[in-house]
């Protein structure tokens, strides 16, 4: 007896279908996708995903396509209506909800690239090192979760977002030489997004606020502060004002640490160009 095929969930067949109605519009205007890839701010590699159903299309790029291919919208009221599904794990639920409304955030991080600012490949690759290990739908899923978050550093009125990231991060080669600079360029490419700040903290420091770990500061429209961290079992979300400002004070401290706003810039051109 032939095994039967897992069903699709409503979420993957819209995919499936917003996919397709890409491609169609693609072809019809006459692109390759690395074509339309050159006219927007979508690789073609990304381009390729969508169109195959394995990607979503993220709201920014879908208004970018209806603009280029004069869809009339087509594409932004897909995605619009795309139906919900489980993005996160559960321990990570809460702190996503605040994170997709904050006006102000600041991430700083000393083992991996914050998941805003990370390419696909540079997301799977983590993902790929979980332990014990996911099954490869899982990681998909968990890819394409990260890939939508980075949704609130696109928004018309731009979040403003502070991320302070170790230098062994950007050194390390998570995956292999090429996912790496592919990732130094995205990096490079977000640092120019309107709202966004991006300072390495640089080895060689004889001082460090950093130490207990990596954590993440939000503010949400009626001004709540929070802060998140996580640790090799779960996380934690923390509303208590006392420790939320000892790790704003904490975040303050390694702002000025670490290398301002051009000389990150210039550490990435350089690493760019080593590569």
């Amino acid at each position: 007896m032939q095994p039967r095929t897992k069903p699709k969930n409503r979420h993957s067949a819209a995919m499936e279908v917003i996919g397709a109605q890409l491609a169609l519009f693609r072809i019809n205007a006459g692109l390759t996708q690395r074509s339309l890839g050159e006219r927007t701010t979508a690789s073609e590699e990304t381009i390729a995903s969508i169109e195959q159903g394995r990607r979503a299309l993220m709201p920014h790029l879908a208004t970018e396509f209806d603009q280029l291919l004069n869809t009339g919208g087509a594409l932004a009221a897909g995605v619009a209506k795309l139906p919900p599904k489980e993005k996160y794990p559960i321990w990570a639920e809460e702190f996503i909800a605040y994170e997709r409304v904050t006006v102000a955030l600041s991430s700083y991080e000393n083992q991996v690239l914050p998941g805003l600012l990370q390419t696909g490949k540079y997301a799977r690759a983590t993902f790929r090192n979980d332990l014990p290990a996911l099954s490869k739908e899982t990681i998909e899923q968990r890819v394409e979760a990260r890939l939508e978050r980075q949704e609130v550093l696109h928004r018309p009125v731009p979040v403003i977002a502070s991320f302070i990231i170790s230098e062994a991060v950007l050194k390390d080669h998570l995956d292999s030489h090429d996912v790496m600079r592919e990732q130094l360029r995205h990096l490079r490419a977000c640092a120019d997004l309107p709202g966004v700040a991006i300072q390495v903290m640089p080895f060689g420091n004889t001082s460090h606020a950093g130490l207990s770990g990596p954590f993440v500061l939000l503010e949400t429209p009626d001004h709540q502060h929070f802060a998140y961290s996580e640790t090799q079992l779960g996380s934690h979300l923390i509303s208590d004002p006392d420790k939320v400002s000892s790790l704003t004070q904490k975040y303050g401290m390694l702002r000025m640490q670490a290398l301002n706003a051009e000389e990150t810039m210039g550490l990435l051109d350089r690493l760019l160009g080593e590569q």
